[in-house]
């Protein structure tokens, strides 16, 4: 009998069921700014971009220097990069002499008190913005907060979730399923959560593109990398060191383990981790002086501080925390959080890339995918470890089903798994697009030296192995590119209107009527915030 992703993809190759193969796509970007001679910026957020805070394209993630760039949710990844286009063109227009970090690993960073937390205004909403981010300085150091990433955001039609359930041949379970459709939707994106787990280090030997950081990023801690220049770290196999132990990592952090296995599992380890006291963080408290210095002493002072690679979403209310939206309105999209910054890419990400993403994700969402027990989680994440750091080291060994196999044997078998849901895309889009995204990544699995790390590190002998010196070369190559070509007209006017519209709603927030923060951080705590919830 044909497995699951083969009765799947017949089912969604009739011509009434095609359409359900579309969805949105969103990304989220983020860049330092930097000083022409590829320094930290000391600048506040240009006002001519607008507030920080409520502007719905242009905001800051950690650091004051830290923008995060945000589409909307688009039918099409090509119309969704076009929109990331624009949005960088008209920054770059804003930024004057400043320009966009081209890496995921910051620039060479000033002392820690140099480094300007993101400001948001003086309304409880931004401040209690601004304590987390104090909370986050004083758990892992600012330095990590600076990191930037692509986040890939993703669904598909609502349609197709209650269409697969209804069909016994096509259900996971292999019966019609029961459940409201909230339910069904959710547990479908949480079985596509589970194969991303397993397979995602596929991701990271392809998009991975930081295998080198400046010395001074880690601020004295011990590591084992090697020395490639004065100013470089590297390691001769990674993929990422962004995603690596020297990247996003706590100590707190390491025992949580969110199960993917139901949405229910899921929000129940993230309350934990919100409500449960950790010893460490209790020491230092919520106030030093009478300042907040962070929201809770608990393990995440809220949900976001959780550092995955991939995470169930549903757009929140003003007030409402996002393990609430879980609750009542279910799964809406998921976030994939591991790719890195493409730093040959002007907007960090290209189109092949998105295409090649958009077939992974839908074998995630169509294979079979049973739950994860903790032996596996553990042998998933040590996958995902050892090819962040070794993923181009010749003959490297992954472990699946309690055997070894060597990661481009591996690899292969998953292109070859994913090429029918590739032509399944094409034959919805025309042409040959997602097809040809497996063909290049398969010659990444063949030549390890065609990989985006490999090259990275061939630019860098070739520079003289300078890490600052290479991200401020291909910085200015970008800013040039924006440069060339300013935004039309109608561009200008429409992100200058949503500047000054997002500058007045902070005004008029500020302005409003406030009871006391620390009600506020309170109501936030209790999840009461939000009126219609």
């Amino acid at each position: 009998m044909p497995n699951l992703l083969t009765r799947r993809l017949a089912l969604l190759t009739e011509d009434a069921n095609r359409a359900l193969l579309g969805g949105l796509r969103g990304i989220e970007r983020e860049t330092l700014r930097v000083d022409p001679a590829g320094h930290l910026a000391s600048t506040p957020h240009p006002a001519a971009l607008g507030s920080a805070l409520t502007h719905p394209e242009i905001t800051t993630d950690y650091a004051e220097a830290l923008l995060e760039f945000i589409t909307p949710a688009e039918n099409d990844i090509a119309v969704t990069l076009n929109k990331l286009d624009t949005v960088h063109r008209h920054a770059y227009s804003r930024l004057g002499s400043e320009l966009l970090w081209s890496q995921s690993m910051p620039c060479a960073l000033p002392p820690e008190e140099q480094i300007e937390i993101a400001n948001y205004g003086s309304s409880n909403m931004g401040t209690l913005k601004h304590v987390y981010r104090r909370g986050l300085a004083l758990r892992y150091g600012k330095a990590m907060q600076c990191i930037a990433g692509i986040h890939y955001n993703y669904s598909l039609d609502e349609k197709l979730w209650p269409l697969l359930a209804a069909n016994p041949a096509t259900s996971a379970s292999g019966q019609s399923e029961q459940g409201s459709a909230r339910d069904v939707q959710s547990a479908s994106y949480l079985a596509t959560i589970r194969n991303f787990r397993r397979y995602s280090w596929l991701l990271m030997y392809l998009f991975g593109a930081s295998p080198a950081l400046a010395a001074g990023f880690l601020r004295g801690r011990e590591h084992k990398l090697d020395t490639l220049s004065d100013d470089t770290l590297y390691l001769p196999y990674a993929t990422s060191l962004r995603m690596s132990d020297l990247g996003y990592q706590n100590d707190a952090q390491s025992g949580l383990r969110p199960h993917e296995n139901s949405l229910e599992d899921y929000v129940s380890a993230l309350t934990h981790a919100v409500n449960d006291p950790y010893a460490p963080y209790e020491a230092l408290g919520t106030k030093k002086d009478g300042e907040w210095i962070q929201l809770s002493t608990n393990v995440l002072q809220i949900e976001n501080e959780y550092y995955s690679t991939i995470r169930p979403k549903r757009v929140i209310r003003s007030g409402e925390r996002p393990i609430q939206a879980l609750c009542l309105r279910g799964v809406q999209y998921i976030e994939v959080r591991c790719m890195d910054v493409d730093p040959f890419e002007p907007v960090g990400i290209n189109l092949q890339a998105g295409r090649f993403l958009d077939a992974f994700l839908l074998f995630c969402a169509l294979d079979d995918s049973a739950p994860i027990s903790a032996e596996q989680s553990a042998c998933y994440t040590s996958n995902f470890a050892r090819t962040v750091k070794e993923g181009r080291k010749p003959g490297l060994m992954l472990r699946r089903d309690g055997q070894e196999i060597a990661l481009q044997a591996w690899g292969e078998e998953l292109l070859a798994r994913i090429a029918p849901v590739a032509a399944l895309l094409d034959a919805r889009h025309g042409g040959s697009e997602h097809a040809d995204s497996l063909k290049a990544q398969a010659a990444k699995l063949a030549d390890p030296d065609a990989t985006p790390s490999a090259r990275v590190l061939r630019e860098l002998r070739a520079n003289g192995g300078s890490f600052s010196a290479f991200g401020l070369q291909q910085s200015e190559r970008h800013a040039a590119f924006f440069r060339t070509q300013a935004p039309s007209a109608e561009q200008t006017v429409y992100f200058d209107q949503l500047a000054a519209s997002s500058l007045d709603e902070q005004r008029a927030m500020e302005a409003a009527p406030q009871g006391s923060f620390d009600d506020y951080v309170a109501s936030y705590r209790a999840s009461t915030l939000c009126p219609q919830c």
